[in-house]
């Protein structure tokens, strides 16, 4: 049985207090913002406020260490990474159920898909970094020889968000680990309790001092100093497209390569012949899983006319038995949101929508939750389903990020493709029809990063993934990360 890694909390009153975790040692903050437990609203977690110092320190424990570990075999490096992976996995549970109390989703969805999905991003870079290739070109008319060589570039800069904490986290630092980079990562800070647990690991696994470093903090604080740091040479960012344009002006003047997967006003197509047996619980899924905090969630569906009452009928019956509940009932299919500050805003948008002539078939403002006294405060809120709404609706065209979805009728091929197209975002999309013509055809014409057809969230982390407009600069998996963080050299040899 492997050691336990999250202290045993004296009683319910005593704080949990992180460290940042520079140059292979925990180190302590000064300053420390307070972390709330969703399920209750309560602050359970002091989460360290670092700033320039913090960030300076870190950066130059990753450059101390970045010749030493650039040096190694891809062999070498992917062995460490694989004994990091049976590590989370071995202690599973205790993950899980840090990552269900600092972020809110259920038990269930850590125990599912966060945790084995962090353990599994490390496999699967430890196996890919042995698969590359590189190119080669021959000039015999000009006696020359061309081929190319890649180079990790340095100290990587990530920044994780909150709604899939060590998921997003090990998405990234897996890569660049593997490709021989150092990185210094900056978790959400309303989510950092995995991030510091996972350090407690890094050493037993084999990773060198200075090879990781987590500084904990806020955007405006620790975010801003490492993506304006001029010896961070490369930034990774998973986040709001706000937040995203702030870096992409911080990191500017340094010319630094960026890699930005952002929001998303995801559609699905229901088109006339569409399975309703398959499509309507998978699209209840893909808009209100995870509490509807994924950026690939669909928040806009559009329903061919002649089936529209009977798919409304059937999505609202369904969506009225997607239970919300306190995240450690295994029963529940969604938990609480992130925060008191995100409740408000996603239930913003249904005020706006009712504002604007809309209307809410079930969840905000028709049914009420029953939760036990001590949940009562915390931040929870029904799967909704708003109808009669414009495409011009703010509803339909800003990311909400929370349960919420919009149906709207459709009458044609080309007026759905057009509709669904119709917003800044462009990252993924749903096509459910058993026309394998028009599958092919939509899909082409459809301006998203990633189109499902029957199907939702099937991924193969081989294939590029992200965003087209305001939802990404770049692509995510097997050979964009490794492009990503490399440098490619053609070297000429005449002969």
């Amino acid at each position: 049985r492997p050691i336990a890694i999250m202290p045993k909390m004296a009683d319910q009153r005593t704080h949990l207090v992180l460290e940042n975790y520079i140059g292979g040692k925990f180190v302590q903050c000064s300053r420390h913002v307070d972390s709330y437990d969703p399920s209750t609203g309560e602050v359970y977690c002091k989460v360290p406020d670092s700033d320039k110092e913090e960030v300076e320190e870190a950066v130059k424990a990753a450059k101390e260490a970045f010749p030493a570990w650039s040096s190694k075999s891809p062999l070498e490096r992917s062995q460490i990474l694989n004994k990091l992976a049976d590590l989370i996995d071995a202690h599973l549970e205790e993950f899980a159920q840090a990552e269900s109390k600092d972020q809110g989703k259920t038990i269930t969805f850590a125990r599912t898909v966060d945790i084995p999905r962090s353990a599994y991003n490390f496999r699967f870079f430890a196996s890919s970094i042995l698969h590359h290739t590189t190119e080669c070109s021959q000039m015999d008319h000009m006696g020359c020889m061309l081929y190319t060589v890649r180079s990790p570039v340095g100290v990587a800069g990530l920044i994780s968000p909150w709604n899939l904490p060590l998921y997003l986290l090990t998405w990234k630092i897996a890569p660049a680990i593997a490709t021989g980079n150092t990185v210094v990562a900056k978790p959400s800070e309303m989510t950092s309790v995995t991030a510091w647990m996972m350090c407690k690991l890094l050493d037993e696994a084999g990773v060198p001092p200075g090879v990781v470093n987590i500084v904990f903090g806020t955007g405006p604080r620790a975010g801003d100093a490492l993506v304006s740091h001029p010896e961070v040479p490369l930034i990774s960012f998973t986040g709001s497209t706000t937040t995203a344009q702030r870096i992409t002006e911080r990191s500017a003047p340094h010319c630094k390569k960026l890699s930005m997967e952002l929001g998303g006003k995801n559609p699905a197509l229901v088109f006339r012949d569409a399975d309703l047996d398959e499509c309507v619980p998978a699209t209840v899924r893909s808009s209100f899983w995870n509490q509807g905090e994924i950026c690939l969630c669909t928040s806009r569906i559009f329903v061919e006319r002649s089936i529209y009452s009977e798919f409304l009928q059937r999505f609202v019956e369904a969506a009225q038995k997607y239970k919300t509940g306190v995240p450690t009932d295994t029963t529940v299919h969604n938990g609480a949101l992130i925060s008191k500050e995100h409740l408000e805003k996603v239930k913003g948008y249904v005020k706006l929508a009712l504002a604007e002539g809309g209307k809410v078939l079930c969840g905000e403002g028709i049914s009420s939750l029953d939760l036990p006294e001590r949940n009562k405060s915390g931040y929870f809120m029904l799967p909704t389903v708003i109808t009669d709404i414009s495409d011009e609706s703010r509803c339909m065209q800003e990311e909400i990020f929370g349960p919420v979805t919009c149906i709207v009728p459709f009458d044609s091929e080309e007026e759905v493709i057009r509709r669904a197209n119709n917003v800044k975002y462009g990252l993924s999309a749903v096509v459910w029809s058993r026309d394998v013509g028009r599958v092919h055809r939509v899909a082409k014409q459809l301006q998203a990063g990633l189109v499902w057809t029957n199907c939702w969230l099937i991924r193969d982390l081989n294939l590029p993934f992200g965003g087209m407009k305001y939802s990404g600069i770049g692509r995510e998996g097997a050979k964009d990360s490794y492009d990503f963080f490399t440098e490619v050299k053609t070297i000429a040899v005449k002969h």
